[in-house]
């Protein structure tokens, strides 16, 4: 059918193919019509797209054998690390053989009460576990030395990564200074990574650790795999379980228990979060922090730590408050060093392989008295504060011992020094002066002479063989006639001593004095009345002793019982004690009461108590280089010296002046609440001096001077100065 074209829109043909699309359509041929024909495309020029896919598959190739590289690489890397993990994980020992690492053993010194007042070596607390240590430390640690503990895997890529940048930044290479390790890496270092102590390639423990701290690539590369297999082979629990073991903490301490215990006197599981802090603060330099070096440097570092516990959630605002408020304080042994000298010396008492070579843990029990140690301490200050110029370097050593020899306590010096520093109480040879006389007159006693015989003060001279006259001169320079024994010893007197020791003979002098412990060489001529050997304060101290019991002989001591820790046998006793008799139990009555007339008006006054009896002597050595003063009461011996140590002369000191105040504050505290006892003395019938001296047969022959005239006219003098 035809349709007009006027007017009317022109025909189209039925798109048919739509209805296969789904849009509708009228049935019809089954033939598709074609598609709509797009606009062709831009023909893209070859020249410029050739370029742009050659530098892209170039790269894609270069990218390709770098990654194949690199995964192999990463492959065997990881095999050998793996292997090299595993190598070490099978080498661990279970974590009990790992708590206890020392190659050396400790020794705790008891004093006489069973306090620990002092150790030596390497203190090991006894075995603690990070459960049952306090939580206020296990935080601390954890706070201070890792705070991703929990999270990591031994090793924290993170903190090696900042540790480098730091130490990049400080001017230091990648691994100088900050490690970035982990606690379980700072384990591994403890561990010595597996390595142990081989005497054969390390002069010493020391330089054994030393090493296995050093850093290094190698040494860090070596660490990773090891702190990997320690993570692998044990619970976080146990890695913290062996550091809180392990960890020397100064002072010779070897893990928590024993520094809590050195520096506090409690166990680690009792620590409050101030000393915890401080126990933790200790990890990054045990020296420098170690507050019995510096209480006041270890209590900021612990004010750092608090901080960082407050801020990672284990302090409580109120908690960190209080525990910056109360810092922690050092316990009262380990506060005053008490006994460190003391411990010294008696260190040397038993053998070395049960002392400062030990390997094992020793218990000494020891004489000392931590009160009298205390009350001597003090009173050493104190008069060297109030009566002593400001800035002056003589120094001083005090002993305190009781009359069977038992020390009780010791100063070696002014001031509290490191172990093993010069003690002038055991170790310092010095002329004894004065305060040698004692013996001249105990040999006269012994003889059967009386304090109340007579003696002339006069001019004397000696004609000595082979160095000619010899003429001593007293103190004063003055000459008194005729005297008694016991004016001649209170007042000093130089010449009535040098009469009476050429009386009864050198020798009987020489072996009263090594009968009463004076080991020293004893001088050979006539000075020997007047102190010119030497002795130490120790020995002097326990010739002393000697005479307050009785005239017996003791040997001074400060060891009790030497045994294993946890042993109840006792692989040694006490090495010192009263031994034989010297002189009688009357001479050395007679000579008590001499001593004490010293104290009431003669050269000792200073010394002098007020509430109880006491005896001693005073000591000043040729050119004043030496002042000494020993004396006693019933319940204790005490000897003074002061002196510079290279010899210095003392300028306006002698043994009756600084010495004797020293010995009068030290006895006025360690008396303090001892029941008043009576002095072992007897009190000598009083005599009339002769009208003339008159020659008398001698107690024993003087030694002999090759027929010298002043001699035998010396002699004939002493007439009547003795009793038959």
């Amino acid at each position: 059918m035809a349709v007009s074209g006027k007017g009317g829109k022109p025909l189209v043909a039925d798109q048919r193919y739509r209805a296969a699309n789904g849009t509708g359509g009228a049935s019809g041929s089954g033939k598709k019509a074609p598609p709509p024909s797009k606009a062709p495309a831009k023909k893209t020029s070859p020249r410029k797209r050739r370029p742009r896919g050659f530098i892209a598959r170039f790269f894609l190739a270069i990218w390709g054998i770098i990654w194949a590289v690199l995964w192999r690489i990463s492959l065997v890397g990881g095999l050998i690390l793996a292997g090299i993990v595993f190598y070490f994980y099978q080498q661990l020992p279970p974590v009990s053989a790992l708590l206890d690492g020392r190659a050396k053993g400790s020794v705790t010194l008891l004093d006489r009460n069973d306090q620990v007042f002092a150790w030596r070596g390497e203190t090991f607390g006894g075995q603690i576990t990070s459960d049952t240590v306090s939580p206020y430390l296990k935080n601390a640690v954890i706070a201070t030395e890792d705070k991703r503990f929990y999270y990591h895997f031994g090793v924290s890529p993170r903190g090696i990564a900042s540790a480098i940048s730091i130490n990049l930044a400080a001017g230091r290479g990648p691994l100088e200074g900050n490690g970035g390790s982990t606690i379980t890496q700072q384990v591994a270092k403890l561990l010595c990574l597996g390595v142990q102590y081989d005497t054969t390639k390390w002069k010493s423990e020391s330089d054994y650790e030393a090493d296995c701290r050093s850093g290094g690539v190698y040494r860090k590369l070596k660490e990773i795999p090891y702190a990997l297999a320690m993570e692998l082979k044990y619970s976080k629990a146990e890695v913290l379980t062996i550091y809180f073991n392990r960890a020397y903490l100064g002072a010779g301490t070897r893990g928590f228990e024993a520094a809590a215990q050195r520096y506090f006197g409690i166990s680690a599981n009792q620590v409050n979060p101030a000393q915890a802090a401080m126990l933790a603060g200790l990890l990054k330099a045990p020296s420098k922090y170690a507050p019995t070096n510096n209480l006041k440097r270890a209590q900021d570092r612990a004010d750092v730590i608090i901080g960082l516990m407050e801020e990672q959630g284990y302090l409580t605002p109120e908690q960190a408050a209080e525990a910056h408020a109360h810092p922690a304080e050092l316990s009262e042994a380990a506060q005053t060093k008490s006994g460190g000298f003391f411990a010294d010396w008696v260190m040397e008492a038993a053998p070395a392989y049960l002392t400062s070579e030990t390997t094992e843990d020793v218990i000494m029990r020891t004489t000392l008295d931590q009160k009298l140690q205390k009350d001597a301490e003090e009173a050493l200050a104190w008069v060297f504060d109030n009566k002593v110029k400001a800035g002056s370097k003589a120094q001083a050593a005090i002993v305190v011992m009781s009359a069977d020899g038992a020390v009780r306590a010791m100063v070696g010096g002014r001031k509290i020094e490191e172990a093993g520093s010069f003690n002038r109480a055991t170790q310092a040879l010095r002329q004894t002066g004065s305060s040698f006389k004692p013996f001249v007159y105990a040999a006269a006693l012994d003889l059967g002479w009386s304090p109340s015989d007579f003696v002339e003060d006069t001019p004397l001279t000696i004609n000595i063989p082979g160095s000619g006259p010899w003429t001593p001169q007293n103190y004063d320079h003055e000459f008194k006639g005729l005297i008694t024994l016991t004016t001649a010893l209170k007042e000093s007197r130089n010449i009535p001593a040098v009469r009476v020791s050429e009386a009864v003979g050198r020798e009987a002098v020489r072996a009263i004095a090594t009968g009463f412990g004076i080991e020293s060489n004893l001088a050979d001529g006539p000075a020997l009345a007047l102190g010119a050997s030497e002795s130490t304060l120790i020995e002097m101290t326990g010739a002393y002793a000697g005479i307050l019991n009785g005239g017996s002989s003791v040997t001074p001591y400060g060891m009790v019982e030497l045994k294993l820790k946890g042993e109840s046998d006792a692989l040694m006793g006490a090495g010192g004690g009263i031994g034989e008799r010297v002189i009688s139990e009357d001479a050395a009555k007679l000579l008590t009461y001499m001593m004490a007339q010293v104290m009431i008006s003669g050269t000792g006054t200073r010394a002098r108590l007020d509430d109880r009896q006491a005896a001693g002597k005073t000591g000043t050595t040729s050119a004043a280089r030496d002042a000494w003063f020993i004396g006693f009461t019933a319940d204790y011996v005490t000897g003074v010296w002061i002196g510079y140590d290279d010899n210095t002369p003392l300028v306006g000191v002698t043994g009756g002046g600084l010495p004797a105040e020293i010995w009068h504050e030290v006895m006025t505290r360690v008396d303090e609440g001892v029941p008043v006892s009576e002095l072992p003395m007897i009190v000598p019938e009083p005599r009339q001096p002769p009208q003339a001296a008159q020659p008398e047969p001698q107690a024993q022959p003087a030694a002999p001077q090759q027929d010298d005239p002043v001699e035998s006219f010396l002699k004939d003098l002493l007439g009547g100065g003795k009793k038959n």
